[in-house]
């Protein structure tokens, strides 16, 4: 007797191609339902609906098509246990030997802007995860297949093992099922418990080396079902990505995404941006980001916010550099990286897409808050000094400002020509911050622009930076102290406005 397939699947990648060749190459039957069934018969394929072979028509709208025991009873069957096989041939139920099903798009429904709650309800599957977690359940007799990147490596089974999946796929296969539906109901309970409840889960996409240092198991997980961000990602060459590529990938990610009108690149260390500067090309922005620290560029990584050109790869290649990101990457320019072998180079089409929360673990718990992900807007800035800022002032101020929301708190900037003269990441307190990015800075300070991701508790940072020739400062405001730093900004001859925001990083 013909194996049989029961095809029904929310996203319809591959599925023609998989049934022809299960057709075709390896006498399936197919039985399907509603709109995966139309498109097996649009492709001419042959296909019994299931409503036809359970002898039950799709009610409720289709709420109900394959909760039926004709369906159930096939996939559940136990090959090697009697009683099974009779109660299949006494109930006329043939065994059913490949499950291919994917879920409603609970996730992305949930995502769009004004959802409503009986919209997001109805896209709640029943009969897919009934189905997943039956046919994961029984892998020792059957496959169940529910991501289109299985599809292939099946086929291949079936090819290198007489039209048979072999044991450890079928289990494979039912762990990916069994994550799956885990991950479906921790959406809808997540949606459906608001704030009340947050619930975590990912699915392995590889074992790393090790964390943060060797002694550190770690591994890299992807949450979702269909892979985003880094995990959608393509690397072009180079090394196994580490914990600590991945974490800083990620900062000089966020980074990068703050600018989008203007080449732009970012050299990322320990998290913190080391350079990041515009240019009128992308080549011309890693320059300046490189020369704007190269002691600490060595062994950096790189964010560019264009695809890699030739001349920019050529640059590239001048250093050693851990991981480079950008959106795309011309083939004379992937030519050229290759002789650095070495060096991690990943695509990532979309720099700006970025989670919409951070989690932090604490003993006995965790945090979650909304990402820092406000956008700043220069028309709600407040100028509070008697010098107004020029345009190119005023530019040059965003520039600095967008920079140091992405440096760990105490956090000071020193810029000029938009390029990061000096960085004062971390310190205990504000002003030594300043002095850290005022003596990277040097000479170049004068008549630069420094931000603060904090406001300043006293005017002594002001007066650090006026002696150092920085003529223009932005800063949160909202101290007591405002007024000192406003009066010594003034008697000095400085821009100061405030922004009203705060850029904490921890």
């Amino acid at each position: 007797m013909a194996h049989l397939a029961l095809l029904s699947v929310s996203n319809k990648t591959g599925l023609i191609d998989l049934a022809r060749s299960l057709v075709e190459e390896f006498d399936f039957d197919l039985i399907s339902s509603g709109g995966t069934a139309q498109a097996l018969k649009d492709a001419g394929l042959p296909v019994t609906k299931v409503a036809d072979y359970t002898g039950s028509p799709e009610i409720l709208g289709g709420r109900v098509k394959t909760l039926h025991p004709r369906i159930h009873g096939g996939i559940l069957a136990r090959r090697d246990v009697p009683q099974d096989i009779t109660d299949l041939e006494n109930n006329q139920i043939r065994p059913i030997d490949l499950v291919v099903v994917n879920l409603y798009p609970f996730e992305e429904t949930i995502a769009k802007p004004g959802v409503t709650l009986p919209e997001a309800v109805e896209q709640i599957d029943i009969g897919g995860p009934a189905m997943l977690r039956a046919s994961s359940k029984n892998f020792t007799h059957l496959t169940v297949l529910c991501d289109p990147a299985q599809y292939n490596e099946y086929l291949e089974e079936l090819r290198q093992n007489n039209g048979e999946a072999s044991l450890e796929f079928r289990q494979k296969a039912a762990l990916k099922g069994f994550l799956h539906t885990a991950s479906y109901d921790q959406a809808i309970a997540s949606y459906l418990a608001g704030t009340q409840n947050y619930n975590l889960s990912g699915t392995q996409l590889q074992s790393l080396r090790y964390g943060e240092n060797p002694h550190q198991p770690a591994a890299w997980y992807q949450t979702g079902a269909t892979p985003t961000g880094w995990a959608a990602a393509t690397k072009l060459q180079g090394k196994e990505l580490s914990y600590n590529n991945l974490v800083d990938l990620e900062a000089a990610r966020q980074i990068i995404a703050e600018f989008t009108d203007t080449p732009a690149a970012t050299i990322i260390k320990h998290t913190n941006p080391c350079g990041t500067a515009l240019g009128s090309t992308i080549s011309q922005a890693y320059q300046k980001a490189f020369n704007a620290d190269s002691t600490s560029a060595f062994g950096g990584i790189v964010a560019l916010n264009r695809p890699i050109d030739a001349p920019t790869a050529s640059e590239l290649t001048k250093t050693f550099l851990e991981c480079v990101v950008a959106p795309g990457c011309e083939a004379d320019a992937q030519e050229i990286l290759g002789k650095k072998s070495n060096v991690r180079v990943l695509i990532l089409p979309d720099l700006s897409s970025g989670a919409k929360e951070t989690v932090k673990a604490i003993a006995g718990g965790f945090l979650v808050q909304t990402s820092d992900d406000i956008i700043a807007d220069t028309s709600q800035w407040q100028v509070v000094t008697e010098r107004q800022p020029t345009t190119d002032e005023l530019a040059e101020l965003l520039f600095a400002w967008k920079v140091c929301k992405h440096v760990k708190s105490n956090a000071i900037v020193v810029t000029s020509d938009r390029t990061t003269l000096g960085v004062g990441a971390g310190q205990m307190n504000r002003v030594g911050s300043v002095k850290i990015a005022l003596e990277q800075a040097g000479e170049k300070a004068k008549g630069a622009t420094l931000a603060s991701d904090g406001f300043f508790p006293f005017d002594d940072s002001v007066k650090t930076a006026a002696a150092a020739g920085i003529t223009a400062i932005v800063q949160p405001g909202g101290s007591v102290r405002d007024q000192d730093s406003i009066k010594a900004a003034n008697d000095l001859g400085l821009v100061m406005v405030l922004t009203g925001v705060r850029h904490f990083l921890h």
